[in-house]
Parts: structure tokens; C-alpha cells; sequence
């Protein structure tokens, strides 16, 4: 089983491990990757991504949020996929008592009410459902939203969808310098990236790969942010190297991308997320950072 270290089993020591936590050290950086236990998941998400305190700092705003004039463009977009949301998951069903569609129906509308120039975007539901079961508390959940859309892979969810277009491309230059035989390969049967890789942005991976190896991932997402979304894609690609180069034609590309998010190596959750720190190999932030802006430049010419 996967556990943080003694620290967070007693109160007087949880609370030190939390102020640590907001600090920032290479210690708790170790033992989040080594996956948080299920029980302090919620608290160290919401702490290490700076919900918490925004929380703290905005007591009631999430209840002024739901109490605001309707938007019906807001409420038919969020109704519509509802029901769309975990359709296996017997909590997110209408006859579910509780029904989770009700708490993620409020976390949506008042994510909408809150950043108007978002509203609501497709993908938005899987990812607030997705915290919704983590933290089973609606408030939680819209501040870990908020963080995820403001900071963490900002501008994923506007109307263009810059963000996600631009780490798309980025994901696809790593490629050449990590991979680049796969690179050939997909310019060599003109395919685009969003094609094979959308979803895993666009859902964090959310619905891809098993739930625990996707818990684990978001584990490392909330404290080290994007940068691991671009080593999961690059383990998932190098690993399954050979393989994706055995296919030699565009349906056949775009199965092979399926395969590799099946399989041993995703269901080993201690496994793979061993791999996605050493398989990529080195990845600066600053690579990560200047690859953003030339992509972004090129898409910003493009349109």
C-alpha cells in the first residue's frame, strides 16, 4: 500500500507535516510521489495547490456563487452533461440517494458564476466529478477546480482552448527531442496530436488510465504542477516505442495510442509512476517554459 511516512497519523505531527507541506521541501516532494493514503488526500490536494487557503479566505463565496441570477446558457450546458459523467459510477445515476449529480450540477454553475469567461467547458465535468469523489464535499471541489483551471493548466477550458492547443504542441516537440522516431512517424502519416493525446489533456487523464495510477498522478499534479501531465504522455510513448512503430498507416497509429493506456505497466500504479520520473528523463521547467511561448507565438500567427 502506498503511505506517507508516520507524520500523518498523529494530529500533532499531521499538522506539522502541513505546514511543511506549505513551505514546499524536497522531503514532501519524495512522499507525494510516493502516493498519499486515500484518507489525506483531500486535505494535502487542498493544501499544496493553495485551495485551502483560498477557501479561507473567501468564507460564504461559495454559497453567494448559487445564490446569483440564473445564466440558462450556464444551467443547459452544465444539464447536458450530467448525465454524461461516470455513467458506470452509481453515485453520479439520477436514482442514487444521495445523487453526486446534484453536488457536481452546483460545483459547475458555480464555477460558471465565477469565471465568466470561462462559463462552462466539455471536460470540466469529468474533472470536477473526479474531485468531487475525492473530497465528497462540493466546496472542497470548486476550490480545487479553481485552482486546477486558474494555475495549473490555465487556459485548458476557455472558448479556443489556447492552453491545451499549446501544450498539445509542446508534447509534440518533446516527442522529437525524446522520441523522434515516433515523431517521423506521425509526420510521416499526417497525424495531429489532438487526434491521439486530446483526451489525456483534456481530461487529465481522467477515464484513460486506472483510477489508482490517475490518483497518484494528480497526487504529483496538485504539487508539482503541468510539467508531470508531459512525463506521463512521454513515458506512455517511450515505453511503447517499438510498438507504436509498428503501425503503418493513420487508423493504425491512432489504435496503437489506445493500446498504451491499457496494460501492466499503467496498472502497476507504484511501477509507472517510477517510470514517469526517470523514463522522460531530464525535463526542465525552463525547457517547459520556453517551448510553451514559441508554440503558443506559432498558434497565435496561425489564427
Amino acid at each position: 500500500m502506498c503511505i506517507l511516512p508516520h507524520q500523518l497519523t498523529q494530529p500533532r505531527l499531521m499538522a506539522n507535516t502541513v505546514r511543511s507541506l506549505r513551505r514546499g521541501t524536497g522531503y514532501v516532494k519524495r512522499y507525494i510521489r510516493k502516493g498519499i493514503p486515500n484518507e489525506y488526500r483531500s486535505l494535502i490536494w487542498m493544501t499544496v495547490s493553495g485551495a485551502q487557503a483560498q477557501m479561507e479566505k473567501n468564507p460564504a463565496y461559495y454559497m453567494k456563487l448559487l445564490e446569483m441570477e440564473e445564466d440558462p446558457k450556464l444551467i443547459d450546458a452544465v444539464k447536458t452533461d450530467i448525465n454524461r459523467t461516470f455513467p458506470d459510477n452509481v453515485q453520479f445515476r439520477k436514482t442514487a440517494n444521495p445523487s453526486l449529480q446534484d453536488a457536481l450540477f452546483n460545483i459547475l454553475v458555480a464555477y460558471g458564476n465565477h469565471n465568466k469567461n470561462i462559463g462552462y467547458c466539455q471536460g470540466m465535468n469529468f474533472i470536477a466529478g473526479y474531485l468531487l469523489i475525492v473530497t465528497k464535499d462540493e466546496e472542497k471541489s470548486f476550490w480545487l477546480l479553481d485552482a486546477l483551471i486558474a494555475k495549473i493548466v490555465p487556459d485548458f477550458y476557455t472558448p479556443t482552448m489556447i492552453g491545451l492547443k499549446t501544450d498539445q504542441e509542446v508534447l509534440s516537440q518533446l516527442v522529437k527531442m525524446k522520441v523522434p522516431a515516433v515523431a517521423a512517424l506521425m509526420e510521416r502519416h499526417n497525424v495531429m496530436w489532438t487526434l491521439v493525446v486530446g483526451r489525456w489533456f483534456i481530461c487529465l487523464f481522467i477515464d484513460i488510465l486506472p483510477v489508482e495510477t490517475v490518483l497518484r498522478i494528480w497526487d504529483c499534479l496538485f504539487y508539482e504542477g503541468s510539467k508531470v501531465t508531459f512525463r506521463v504522455a512521454l513515458t506512455l510513448i517511450k515505453y511503447h516505442q517499438a510498438s507504436i512503430l509498428e503501425a503503418n498507416n493513420f487508423p493504425a497509429i491512432c489504435e496503437k495510442f489506445k493500446e498504451i493506456t491499457h496494460g501492466p505497466l499503467v496498472q502497476d500504479c507504484h511501477g509507472f509512476m517510477q517510470k514517469i520520473f526517470t523514463e522522460p528523463g531530464r525535463l526542465p521547467l525552463a525547457t517547459i517554459i520556453k517551448l510553451r511561448e514559441h508554440c503558443r507565438a506559432e498558434i497565435d500567427a496561425q489564427s
